[in-house]
């Protein structure tokens, strides 16, 4: 009977030992199929895989074929290549070419310049400041206005220049308060934003630069004087959207208006050495970085309306005088940290990239805008190993 009962009790055993084994098997098949169905998490890109000069270009050319129209010779809002861009933003196309040429001086890039700039007039009343249908808000023309001073300084064209001057009158005569100070965004007076402020006198500096008139001078330290006080969080480094009448600045982070503020500061610090530009120009960065960015440092996505894509593409613009101006600061760096971030969750199909640099571009309808800035941030930041 005991030896019985010990033949059970093995059987048993070997029964129960069999069972385990299976459940085992069982379980890691499942795993294994849970995991071929389940996205890998994306994760930036790795140093050893760092982006090139080369891929700069094709990060160029891969953002044209999806959005440059040959025959309007601007740029679509979206890739259905239903319908233009927007005004102001056409400008930011054309900081973007004349960057791709300033860094390859590649004739076709050059060709571009030129092509946008016929686009821009035929689709804009040959750049005529007076249409109040075709410019109806004082930032959008003073987004060209900078533009135009590149493109002459590249290719000096007098055309451009004569356009950028006019233009600026025009923005200045309407535009600024010279009772209480400050510049206007809207034809109506309803508020001074950053987005016309530092943008005056980003331009009235390269007036300045290309004419040696002191009068832009002058009113580009005047200007930048009021928007500090009045736009900007000095102890933060934090810039105000807007100001409405005698109401407490209106704070809200965007990429553009930091970016802006630090172009402005830096030319000034350029044209005077006064060491207190610059300190802006730093302290805004680096609220950019530690507090707008995420916790490794890639910048916010920004698109909850259609053209905020567009925005760290003007960031970047700026960002790269004050890496220039400011080597020890290391911001290159952290630029080419998002942009080869960006790079490496690109569309592999069709090259172009996303406004939120940490996710794959969508492989569906996708906004110029939406992939302008990490283009913009390749040409400006190229890695040197």
């Amino acid at each position: 009977m005991a030896n019985l009962l010990d033949l059970n009790s093995s059987v048993q055993n070997k029964i129960t030992l069999s069972f385990l084994i299976l459940l085992l098997v069982f379980s890691s098949c499942s795993k294994k199929k849970e995991a071929e169905i389940t996205p890998k998490p994306i994760l930036p890109v790795q140093p050893q895989n760092m982006y090139s000069a080369t891929d700069a270009t094709i990060a160029f050319n891969s953002f044209n074929t999806a959005y440059y129209s040959p025959t309007d010779k601007l740029y679509y809002s979206t890739t259905e290549k239903k319908g233009l861009g927007s005004i102001w933003t056409q400008a930011i196309y054309w900081d973007i070419v004349m960057n791709v040429y300033e860094r390859t001086k590649d004739q076709n890039h050059y060709k571009l310049i030129t092509d946008m700039y016929e686009g821009g007039a035929k689709r804009y009343d040959n750049y005529n400041w007076d249409n109040s249908v075709e410019w109806f808000i004082y930032d959008d023309m003073m987004w060209w206005v900078m533009s135009l001073t590149r493109a002459y300084e590249i290719t000096k064209n007098q055309v451009y220049l004569d356009k950028a001057k006019s233009g600026f009158t025009k923005v200045w005569n309407g535009s600024y308060d010279p009772v209480k100070g400050g510049m206007f965004w809207d034809f109506k007076h309803s508020g001074k934003n950053a987005c016309i402020n530092f943008p005056t006198v980003i331009a009235a500096m390269r007036l300045y630069n290309i004419t040696k008139d002191e009068a832009y001078l002058t009113k580009a330290k005047e200007i930048y004087t009021w928007s500090r006080e009045n736009l900007f969080d000095i102890s933060k480094g934090r810039v105000a959207d807007h100001k409405v009448g005698n109401n407490n600045p209106g704070f809200e982070d965007y990429t553009y208006n930091q970016g802006s503020l630090i172009g402005a500061a830096v030319l000034l610090y350029k044209n005077t050495n006064n060491q207190s530009y610059l300190d802006d120009a730093k302290i805004a960065a680096n609220y950019t970085k530690n507090t707008m960015s995420d916790a490794t440092g890639i910048l916010p996505a920004e698109g909850d309306w259609n053209e905020q894509g567009v925005l760290k593409a003007i960031f970047a613009q700026y960002l790269a005088d004050l890496a220039k101006a400011y080597p020890a600061g290391d911001y290159a760096k952290w630029a080419i940290y998002n942009a080869n971030t960006a790079w490496g969750n690109r569309d592999f199909g069709r090259g172009i990239m996303h406004r939120n640099y940490k996710i794959a571009c969508p492989t569906g309808v996708v906004q110029s805008y939406e992939s302008s800035s990490a283009v913009a941030l390749m040409q400006l930041f190229i890695p040197t190993n």
